[in-house]
């Protein structure tokens, strides 16, 4: 279920010019944010939970995610090249799959590492915020490159939803609205924070074990839509 050479032309496609810089700018942010923060204020608890649930775990990881999950099969598809690599022997659960896997390690690495790290930065890892965060954004990462990645199989325009859907959905509603709330990866992913940090330090609206149930559901079913629409694909001469 995994082609190393499906595995390094998606590497090389999500680690181009532009998506890189957009990669690395995001956690840089993060980082010099959590300095400044920590220069001005010094190290504080609820500042820490501030900036890595308000910017990291609600906006940053998202929107890498949107990068990874659709720009690991969106532009194949767009551009039609896609064609050239669903003609090899290889089972389109198989090209599914490995780009997923792709796209949620880009995912995990500009995602998980730079939060743990502003977790130290921000207050030292006290009732192991950082270490919280970091697992949250670590498991948000896996469900936010199924569900792109999804997006990128079934319309040209995934890039614009995926925006769409991290900063209205989950970066506004998903922390301002009660009802929307339960329905957001942000909050699922923060149950598992909140059972790793400390009493009290941390929250979320959603109970650990229905958290854990969403997650492995909302990215399974995503990655079987997207395994199904690729199998809908169909090459020219193909009955």
């Amino acid at each position: 279920m995994f082609n190393s050479t499906v595995a390094r032309l998606t590497y090389r496609a999500l680690l181009g010019r532009r998506r890189a810089l957009i990669l690395f700018a995001l956690p840089a942010l993060l980082i010099v944010l959590s300095a400044l923060v920590r220069a001005l204020t010094g190290a504080d608890d609820q500042t820490a939970v501030n900036v890595l649930g308000g910017f990291a775990l609600a906006t940053m990881v998202p929107l890498i995610g949107v990068i990874a999950g659709t720009g690991a099969i969106g532009p194949e598809i767009d551009d039609g090249s896609v064609v050239y690599l669903l003609a090899k022997p290889l089972k389109r659960s198989t090209i599914t799959i490995t780009k997923l896997i792709v796209a949620i390690g880009v995912t995990v690495t500009f995602s998980a590492i730079p939060t743990l790290i502003a977790g130290f930065l921000l207050n030292g890892n006290s009732q192991q915020i950082a270490v919280a965060y970091a697992v949250a954004a670590a498991v948000a990462s896996v469900a936010y490159s199924a569900i792109f990645l999804l997006l990128g199989t079934v319309t040209r325009h995934a890039v614009v939803a995926g925006l769409v859907y991290a900063l209205v959905w989950e970066s506004l509603f998903g922390n301002l609205v009660p009802g929307a709330r339960t329905l957001s990866v942000q909050q699922w992913a923060l149950a598992l924070a909140q059972k790793i940090g400390a009493d009290g330090t941390i929250t979320s609206d959603v109970g650990l074990p229905t958290a854990l149930v969403l997650l492995a559901g909302v990215t399974a079913a995503a990655t079987w839509f997207a395994v199904t629409k690729l199998r809908s694909l169909t090459l020219a001469g193909e009955e």
